[in-house]
């Protein structure tokens, strides 16, 4: 090429020539340096989840509506799909089966873990010092029970990410075919609960056997058990409890702080994006929030039908029974403290949470009895 062909070309070289020799040069300097021109786009994550609810059960309904929040808040991003009980595992190997990554993650509670160690159930069995579920999860948050939730999922080396969430009011003393009037009633009865409360029935002389929700009815039906708790008025009438017996005795202190437990497999959730775990754990709470909204409209609805359409009788339990069931909780919580130093670790600390708390909640709230009484004169279930 002659000189003079070459600065016709400079010459000539137009503004749009020059942007394009500059975009490629800079594209080979990215290339050098390691930087993609293009990030590549990701697919969304998808997670199997599995609850230990049958299908029917408000509280599957609850791990269906977390699972929701967050597939929404991330625009997609995470798609949680969750199965029914049964559907990969039975209820009570949930925790197994994230653990080891068969599943993703799962809804249950911690009760269910008691098998594996029995601190776990101090989540929700006995009377949690007098803290309803609500101070548990303050207790949780704020009083360490987080750090010691851990401390105990690794003591046994369980591969999870665990979020207490879900507050229940007090569960029921149960379904029985006659009311429960003297502590000594529990004895010889075949009754189904969880955790430590299987320690507190038996120390009141029942046959106990744990069943997850689902088998309860039909083992009722079948006499396999002459009575049953399980835990709120929608969940019992769903499940089927006023077909096989047609009294339930309300308050007591066998499961009266319990919770519900989301939980993700601990490398699939280490995996995530900051971001995405910061989406998950603000989904945890605001489920937990919703689930206490939607417990108290749809187990007060249910507790009109179940006594107006299912003629199921409703007794409070007397304060003998409750009584008892303090003092044989005490002697339980002692031995199991005395062999497991978890256990009294775990007790110790919420009883010092306890202490205050629940002090400041009585001597704070306002009972609701005598304004109830006062707008609506209706009175209390009757006492047996």
């Amino acid at each position: 090429m002659s000189d003079s062909q070459s600065d016709s070309q400079m010459v000539t070289e137009t503004p749009r020539r020059r942007f394009l020799k500059g975009a490629a040069l800079a594209a080979t300097g990215a290339a050098t340096l390691g930087f993609p021109m293009v990030a590549k786009a990701q697919g969304p994550i998808s997670m199997r989840w599995q609850s230990t609810w049958p299908q029917k059960d408000i509280f599957h309904e609850y791990a269906l509506d977390f699972a929701k929040k967050v597939n929404d808040m991330t625009g997609g991003d995470l798609k949680i799909e969750v199965l029914p009980a049964g559907a990969v595992v039975p209820a009570f190997g949930l925790l197994d089966a994230v653990s080891k990554g068969t599943l993703d993650g799962g809804h249950g509670v911690l009760v269910y873990h008691y098998g594996k160690q029995t601190a776990l159930a101090l989540w929700g069995s006995g009377p949690g010092y007098g803290m309803d579920a609500n101070m548990l999860l303050s207790w949780h948050k704020y009083g360490g029970g987080k750090q010691l939730l851990n401390k105990l999922y690794a003591s046994i080396g369980a591969n999870v990410v665990s979020f207490p969430y879900g507050p229940m009011a007090t569960q029921p003393l149960g379904w029985f075919k006659k009311p429960i009037t003297k502590a000594d009633d529990f004895k010889g009865l075949k009754f189904r609960t969880v955790g430590i409360s299987i320690d507190l029935f038996q120390g009141l002389g029942a046959a106990v056997n744990a069943l997850p929700g689902a088998e309860i009815v039909p083992a009722i039906d079948r006499g396999l058990l002459d009575a049953a708790e399980f835990n709120n008025a929608t969940s019992d009438r769903i499940l089927g409890f006023a077909d096989v017996a047609k009294i339930c005795m309300l308050q007591s202190y066998h499961q009266n702080a319990e919770q519900l437990e989301i939980t993700f497999n601990k490398a699939k959730f280490d995996a995530l994006p900051d971001k995405m775990k910061a989406i998950i754990e603000n989904a945890v709470e605001a489920a937990s929030a919703d689930m206490s909204w939607k417990a108290i409209d749809r187990y007060s609805k249910d507790y009109i039908e179940l006594q107006t359409k299912d003629k199921v009788r409703f007794y409070r339990t007397p304060d003998s029974v409750l009584q008892k069931q303090l003092e044989v909780y005490d002697q339980v919580a002692d031995k199991k403290a005395t062999d497991n130093a978890l256990f009294k670790e775990i007790t110790e600390s919420q009883k010092a949470f306890a202490a205050r708390a629940v002090k400041w909640d009585l001597d704070t709230n306002v009972s609701r009895r005598m304004a109830y009484n006062h707008y609506f004169g209706k009175p209390a279930p009757k006492k047996s």
